[in-house]
């Protein structure tokens, strides 16, 4: 892993159940506000992280795992509707 990863790994872990963050956010909570797509191949290619606490800019969940997303945000207390996360301010 590179020291990004571990700074985004350190991040994502860190999140509480019901948190929902950006992959823009993850980023920048990481140092590198700038690599937002980073932290998407990062989740793309780790396991044992929440990674359904991460959405894209807009709320929208991850294409191809919406419904298990869905599951999993629902079960902490988090709204969805239409596929996307309605949240309040994490911090």
């Amino acid at each position: 892993m590179t020291d990004l990863d571990v700074r985004i790994a350190a991040v994502i872990d860190g999140l509480e159940p019901g948190d929902v963050v950006t992959y823009g956010e993850v980023a920048a909570m990481a140092g590198r506000p700038e690599a937002a797509r980073a932290v998407g191949r990062f989740l793309a290619h780790s396991t044992g992280h929440p990674w359904w606490r991460v959405v894209n800019a807009s709320g929208r969940l991850a294409p191809g795992s919406e419904t298990e997303q869905a599951r999993r945000l629902r079960a902490e207390g988090v709204i969805i509707e239409a596929n996307r996360v309605v949240r309040k301010s994490r911090r």
